[in-house]
């Protein structure tokens, strides 16, 4: 991929897929849908800036997840205040939980889903295996929750990974152990049921909705710290594999479609050069309409589109740029997600 530009840098009009691509970048003050060409059809100004995803609601407004400036001392993926915008930009419904961090999701039914830190108790912290040692936050491990809220901030479900065998599932030993277990999407299903993905594990499961039960589970090191893991209308499981911390150590990002019984691939991505693709945090993969896959480079701002034979027919790199403590000037995005012309979340306004 290519970084010296800004915008859209490729736009193959035969071979890409059509649509309006929505974005926010990681802790900007604006949330943005472009057309193929780049072009800002339109744009909702934020209160204290989105921290990660966002999605348009089937009414058409923006569903997003701001910092609200509370919460555990944690940074990566920090939220707390899910809002929802009207298309002039007007907070219509907001729910604060200051532990919320990275995704969050508003269902069919209206209710929200979303994940929620929580400080683990000494007896429960010392269960936890694997980290460097020494690394807790102040002494202090922080787990996570996985909750369900109603329109009006009611608590109608909520799950721990606590309820999983602590010992059967060790940090990966170079991430600190300041979280247990570091998760960063929680995607649901048809079946009521939510596919969480676990950075600091390598782990992707299924949480039954009903028994609250583990009913499938992938682990494996050379996921490589992932992100997006989430279900496809052929059943198969696609998720983002950032290489990072990988079982070869691989400095190169995959996309990877898998069998969710074998766990066989189907269909991966990967870049030519293969050190060219690679995002060490956040990211995602959207299976488009068209067969196509859009993927979310996250560290590198960039969204690229690719053919099931992995030629790269779109891609457009994030010209907002904001000022990280740690890392300086960053135009990362968390996640993107295209909509097809006529989407009814856009409500015939592009």
């Amino acid at each position: 991929m290519r970084f010296t530009e800004r915008g859209t840098t490729v736009n193959d009009t035969a071979k890409a897929t059509e649509g309006y691509t929505l974005f926010a970048p990681i802790r900007h003050a604006a949330a943005y849908l472009i057309d193929m060409d780049g072009n800002e059809v339109h744009r909702w100004q934020l209160g204290k800036g989105g921290t990660n995803p966002c999605h348009l609601t089937d009414n058409g407004n923006l569903f997003i997840a701001e910092e609200s400036g509370d919460g555990p001392p944690l940074f990566a993926g920090k939220c707390g205040m899910m809002r929802e915008y009207d298309w002039d930009g007007n907070v219509v419904w907001e729910h604060r939980d200051d532990n919320q961090h990275h995704d969050a999701r508003r269902l069919d039914n209206g209710n929200t889903l979303y994940i929620a830190w929580q400080e683990l108790d000494g007896e429960t912290a010392n269960r936890v295996q694997g980290g460097i040692p020494g690394t807790e936050l102040d002494g202090k491990i922080y787990g996570d929750w996985i909750r369900e809220t109603t329109p009006d901030g009611n608590l109608v479900w909520e799950w721990s990974l606590t309820e999983m065998d602590l010992e059967n599932y060790p940090i990966c030993p170079l991430c600190t152990r300041a979280e247990y277990a570091h998760a960063n999407t929680c995607s649901p299903l048809p079946s009521g049921d939510v596919m969480v993905t676990v950075r600091a594990l390598n782990l992707i499961f299924i949480i039954d909705a009903e028994t609250k039960a583990v009913k499938w589970e992938y682990q494996n090191l050379s996921l490589g710290h992932p992100h997006d893991g989430h279900v496809l209308e052929n059943g198969n499981v696609m998720v983002f594999v950032n290489g990072f911390h990988g079982r070869y150590a691989d400095m190169w990002s995959r996309v990877i479609e898998f069998d969710a019984d074998t766990k066989e691939t189907k269909w991966e991505f990967t870049a030519d050069p293969i050190t060219s693709f690679y995002s060490g945090n956040i990211s995602g993969a959207q299976r488009l309409w068209s067969g196509n896959t859009l993927i979310c480079e996250g560290a590198k701002g960039c969204l690229f589109e690719v053919t099931p034979a992995g030629e790269i027919v779109w891609e457009y790199v994030n010209p907002h740029e904001v000022n990280h403590s740690r890392f300086g000037d960053v135009n990362w995005i968390f996640r993107a997600h295209r909509y097809r012309p006529g989407a009814p979340q856009l409500q015939g306004r592009c």
